[in-house]
């Protein structure tokens, strides 16, 4: 059996952080720049060493070609290159001259177990051929061929380069990019965080300034802000002066009319009760009732004004300390047990009469109805709106069925006639919650009776409960 009432301010919920959203766009932001970037210089560097390769092996030609012409003969052994990676065997660095049926007339001593490549396809306008070819022991070269002619024949020059080496180069420069530009990111990363950090420190200031007037430390919204987010605390401002306004102007309405109907209505009730008779009964009935009705918005609009004040913290324990005593006073045949809170017991946010008369009247409820034995408890509940404060009161009595505790919180409803009482203590209690933004909950008792909770907004900025004992 649980009957509960909640505040209807609780309707907005926190979704992510703004600061985490704009790291994390950074971030990912930047790893794809970063291995775009990295690819990209691979890829330049690449093709500046795959240039370089065939700039060198162009020189290569023109200077075999230069030895042919100046020897007037091709298996002179004046014509060779001085590069000593045409002297080792596997090098993948070769040359030759051969003629248009493929008889080798020279090449370098590193030719040894291949055979030289024969290039196919159209040659451009010098003669001159190139090609990407594996030779006979898995090395990758760059094959140039070039066609010269020395008188009555012609010679096809061609010389290769090892392009395994560059590519084993360029994997080596990938991983050594990848590393230097994972440093940058992480140093990047790191100064996203800290930019998002500082760009959201005026919304912190703004958030902590509303924070303020929320607790009663201040009446508006104070501070400079930058130019995005100044007009929200003006408008923030300008929100609370209309509430306000709205609050008294509501609240001096309901007085007045509350107090211009009491004098008519004790005019009525005197008259009813000069008079015998039926009708003077019924008047002086429903006089009753209305006087009752306007006692009751009057102590609404007294409740308005009092909880609209805001800054006002009250020390829970030692308000329930009095409590406590005072119904002992008043119930002798009742044992009233306080269980003392530890000092850390945060503070209720609002005003001390207040509480006291939701706690008092929930208290003196419980030693009415009770068997003898009531209970109290003070705690911090941490929830997701943050710390609220808990009131516990139970009782050995009857309790209520389900039903009944949904009948009791309403205006002026009582289930024993015969009990002293108007009906309407639980249902100020009630009010009173609702007003603090708190709620209200009835359960069943570990006592066997009824057990009240409360839920209190807390301060932020409290006295610590003194020890004490009850």
């Amino acid at each position: 059996m649980v009957a509960e009432t909640t505040s209807p301010a609780a309707g907005s919920r926190r979704k992510g952080s703004i600061a985490a959203s704009l790291f994390w766009l950074s971030a990912g932001w930047l790893i794809v720049a970063l291995v775009a970037t990295g690819f990209l210089l691979t890829d330049l560097y690449s093709r500046a060493l795959d240039t370089s390769l065939s700039e060198t092996l162009d020189f290569h030609v023109e200077s075999l070609v230069g030895t042919l012409l100046e020897a007037g003969d091709p298996l002179s052994e004046d014509i060779g290159l001085t590069d000593p990676r045409f002297g080792r065997p596997r090098s993948g660095w070769y040359w030759a001259i051969r003629d248009a049926d493929g008889v080798l007339y020279n090449l370098s001593t590193s030719v040894v177990g291949i055979d030289m490549p024969v290039l196919m396809g159209p040659a451009d306008a010098s003669g001159r051929r190139s090609a990407i070819m594996d030779d006979a022991f898995g090395t990758r070269m760059r094959v140039v061929e070039r066609t010269v002619t020395l008188a009555p024949k012609s010679y096809q020059i061609v010389v290769t380069g090892n392009l395994s080496e560059i590519l084993e180069l360029v994997d080596d420069f990938r991983g050594q990019a990848f590393i230097v530009l994972g440093a940058v990111g992480v140093m990047l990363a790191i100064m996203s965080f800290i930019v998002a950090r500082i760009a959201m420190r005026p919304i912190d200031k703004l958030s902590a300034a509303i924070e303020s007037v929320r607790e009663g430390e201040s009446v508006a919204v104070t501070g400079t802000y930058p130019r995005e987010i100044a007009p929200l605390a003006e408008e923030v401002n300008e929100l609370l002066r209309s509430n306000a306004q709205i609050i008294e102007r509501a609240r001096n309405q309901v007085g007045n009319l509350a107090h211009g109907l009491k004098t008519p209505i004790a005019v009525l009730r005197n008259e009813a009760a000069a008079k015998k008779g039926a009708l003077a009964d019924v008047v002086l009935a429903e006089s009753e009732k209305m006087s009752t009705m306007v006692s009751t918005y009057l102590e609404r609009a007294r409740l308005a004004a009092r909880t609209s004040v805001v800054g006002k913290k009250s020390d829970a324990t030692m308000i329930m300390l009095r409590l406590t005593r005072v119904m002992r006073k008043i119930h002798p045949n009742v044992t009233v047990a306080f269980q003392r809170p530890d000092a850390s017991l945060p503070w209720f946010r609002g005003d001390e009469a207040d509480l006291e008369e939701m706690a008092g009247n929930l208290l003196d409820n419980a030693c009415k109805w009770s068997k003898g034995q009531v209970g109290v408890r003070l705690d911090a509940e941490r929830g997701d709106t943050g710390t609220m404060l808990l009131i516990r009161i139970d009782d050995n009595g009857p309790g209520l069925s389900e039903d009944d505790a949904q009948k009791v919180l309403r205006r002026g409803v009582r289930l024993d006639e015969k009990t002293p009482g108007t009906g309407l203590g639980l249902d100020i209690v009630k009010e009173l919650v609702d007003v603090y933004g708190g709620n209200l909950a009835l359960k069943r008792s570990a006592l066997g009776g009824l057990l009240v909770e409360i839920r209190l907004p807390t301060a932020r900025l409290g006295g610590i409960s003194k020890p004490a004992s009850a």
